[in-house]
């Protein structure tokens, strides 16, 4: 068992000492000779259409093989759910991933999605208790706080580093900051799929928990991302990367009025607010929607490509519509990972060194380049 670090109850000099922290082990081992940091991005895997389907839970090895097997890669972030919304929702299977995940040769950095627990309580994930089932998620992922899975890799996780004004922010271990290759890297726990958790859970009159819930996650995210923000300036970080799962754009179809994605313009309104006075490009990760998607919905009418099969489209929608703001904040994008439906993919994320502006193409923002690294697996033995 490796050795928790104690909490860092930081109070008005919460920025300056998480700064210090960061910046103690920051780059170490983080980018080959040449300055250049790969990172492997997934999310929505390994996905099942019930119990019994395990096909991507068989494929997870050679999953994994082939991102051991690119040599670029140093650094894999999951961005959220590990099952899908038609699958029972337990602690066996939780640390079945888990164990899995042992096999990457890189750090692993990984933020929950709402099928493993916030939409546990719906009747195709067994009807079980939300909080209970993230509990079981960071007893089994976030153990040993301030640390990766995989491979030792020091974060700074709020858990750690959480405001004494706040004391309840200390439950979010979840929540981590690192600062690798002059990027800032902040995860967040905003599960996707039921709005900011905003399903009533069980199909019942809101409950206390949950209202509490909501409140107490959502507040400690917001000053987080204040955080973050605060290191990066800070540091002189070159650019700022937000991990979530939610695609807080993403207009699923299941009301009419889009009431459905109402709850993350609070999240939307803080990056946009952050990123403007960053100045610096600010690129978010997400998956959720299950699709590929690259583009900028806080520009309206920004160019988008989303996937056609294995290659890439012009999207013919705005999800800059979807949440109408006024904004135009061209120092920002945002990648949708491929996720759900075969063939299982990746996406390999390049960060290069030396300055940039926050110009963007289809496949390229700022410091950042990628491409989808789609696998075509062979079936399990």
């Amino acid at each position: 068992m490796r050795k928790l670090i104690l909490p860092l109850m930081l109070g008005a000099s919460v920025f300056a000492a998480t700064a210090a922290q960061a910046h103690s082990f920051h780059d170490k081992a983080s980018h080959d000779a040449h300055g250049v940091l790969g990172i492997a991005v997934f999310g929505d895997s390994p996905y099942g259409t019930k119990d019994a389907d395990t096909a991507q839970l068989d494929a997870t090895p050679a999953f994994i093989k082939t991102i051991n097997d690119d040599r670029d890669v140093s650094l894999v972030l999951h961005v959220g759910d590990i099952h899908s919304g038609k699958q029972t929702c337990s602690q066996t299977y939780d640390q079945s991933i888990y164990d899995l995940w042992t096999a990457f040769q890189s750090p692993v950095v990984y933020t929950p999605g709402d099928n493993e627990w916030t939409d546990c309580h719906k009747s195709k994930e067994g009807g079980l208790d939300p909080l209970a089932n993230l509990g079981y998620v960071r007893d089994i992922f976030f153990a040993t706080p301030g640390n990766a899975i995989a491979v030792d890799k020091p974060l700074i996780s709020q858990a750690q580093a959480y405001d004494a004004n706040y004391p309840t922010d200390a439950e979010y271990v979840e929540n981590v900051m690192w600062e690798q290759a002059g990027v800032v890297f902040v995860t967040l726990n905003v599960p996707g799929g039921s709005n900011n958790d905003e399903d009533n859970w069980f199909g019942l009159d809101r409950t206390q928990a949950q209202t509490d819930e909501i409140l107490k996650r959502t507040s400690a995210d917001l000053r987080w991302l204040d955080k973050a923000f605060a290191l990066a300036r800070t540091n002189h970080a070159r650019a700022v990367v937000i991990q979530i799962q939610a695609d807080m754009w993403d207009l699923d179809g299941h009301d009419p009025k889009d009431l459905h994605i109402a709850n993350y313009r609070q999240f939307i309104d803080s990056i946009a607010l952050h990123t403007t006075a960053f100045g610096k490009p600010v690129l978010l990760l997400n998956g959720d929607s299950h699709g590929y998607r690259s583009d900028n919905p806080l520009v309206k009418g920004a160019p988008c490509a989303a996937e056609n099969g294995a290659t890439e489209a012009a999207c013919s929608d705005d999800a800059y519509d979807s949440h109408p703001n006024g904004y135009d904040v061209k120092n920002f994008h945002r990648i949708v990972v491929h996720g759900s439906v075969a063939p299982m993919e990746w996406v390999k994320l390049m960060v290069k060194p030396g300055d940039s502006d926050g110009r963007a193409s289809a496949s390229s923002f700022g410091p950042f380049s990628w491409k989808r690294m789609v696998q075509v697996l062979p079936p399990a033995p």
